[in-house]
């Protein structure tokens, strides 16, 4: 058996009772458990390219990169294909996460994505740029309080986040999170587009803007979308979290959901909130009937936030209010 001839052959028994074992670890979060017996596995079957696959899957899990990088560079020199391999796929993450640039190109290059310019071309070795993935979601904080919010793929490992995330997720607007490869549910539109729902491994760039809470009183959804675009404007958001924000169980937050709200009496029957009530805690009224209390978030600097809201009430002041403004992230 020639081990760095890529020889296609059975795993042993024992590499893949080490691997069964290590992977029921993993799910039950014993990673240094898992580590010895894929370590063990790695050098029961060195020339398997699924050892090192394994072991970077797993220090990927535990965010070591460096150990991720290694082992996913093992992995892909002993593969007997050209491209599409997931080995590349983590390969691209962990030099994502240490800014490996040259790396990362090399891995979604060899996975089969175009990367404009090229490792010869002025900047190769910076940043990719221009991929062009469109949006997409992500979950945040997926093994706790998990929310899902809106954000623009940079490239196929991360998202920089639109949305203005709850306070509990610990994440703001503006910020670059790394994601995982794999969605985990869909958020489809009633044009019939379709986008994935990645989840977060962990913040790449933080958000220097801080996010704020604060109670609207606006007599039409036309007074709200004025502050949102207001906000915008300034180069800022602001969101509805009374109209945008919806409570879902784990089951159909990583199904396929739509993310418009629907109309009138046709509620989501995948929607756990309470009717009636703005906020987090529910986002539907019945009928066509508006509230006028809107719980709102802002993400603005503190030099600029309470200017906007006035700037927003002075324009219509007969229909526009707001109080009780708070930073809370």
């Amino acid at each position: 058996m020639r081990i760095f001839g890529k020889v296609r052959h059975r795993p042993s028994a024992s590499w893949r009772q080490a691997t069964d074992r290590a992977f029921t670890l993993i799910g039950d979060g014993r990673y240094e458990d898992a580590g010895a017996l894929l370590t063990r596995a790695a050098d029961l079957e060195p020339w398997l390219s699924e050892s090192w696959f394994n072991l970077a899957l797993l220090h990927k899990f535990r965010h070591d990169w460096e150990q991720a990088r290694a082992a996913g560079l093992r992995a892909v020199a002993l593969l007997d294909k050209e491209t599409g391999a997931p080995d590349w796929w983590n390969v691209g993450i962990a030099a994502t996460a240490l800014q490996d640039w040259p790396l990362a190109r090399r891995a979604w290059q060899a996975y089969g994505l175009k990367v404009p310019g090229g490792p010869r071309a002025a900047g190769g070795g910076a940043e990719p740029v221009g991929m062009e993935l469109g949006s997409a979601a992500v979950r945040l904080s997926p093994e706790g309080e998990a929310e899902v919010v809106w954000g623009r793929r940079l490239d196929p490992a991360r998202i920089e986040v639109l949305s203005i995330p709850l306070p509990s997720s610990g994440r703001r607007w503006g910020e670059v999170v790394l994601h995982d490869g794999v969605p985990h549910g869909e958020r489809t539109t009633a044009a019939g587009h379709s986008f994935p729902v990645f989840d977060e491994i962990e913040l790449w760039a933080p958000s220097p803007v801080p996010t704020w809470v604060v109670l609207l009183e606006a007599a039409t959804e036309e007074d709200r979308d004025a502050l949102e675009r207001l906000a915008a404007d300034a180069g800022f958001a602001a969101e509805d979290w009374s109209s945008s924000v919806r409570l879902l169980c784990r089951a159909c937050s990583e199904g396929v959901m739509p993310s418009a709200e629907g109309d009138g009496e046709h509620l989501d029957p995948h929607d756990h909130s309470e009717p009636g009530h703005p906020g987090p805690l529910g986002h539907r009224t019945a009928g066509e009937l508006w509230v006028p209390e809107r719980e709102c978030g802002i993400a603005a600097p503190a030099a600029l936030v309470r200017g906007l809201l006035d700037g927003w009430v002075a324009d219509s002041p007969d229909s526009r209010e707001w109080r009780d403004l708070e930073e809370v992230c």
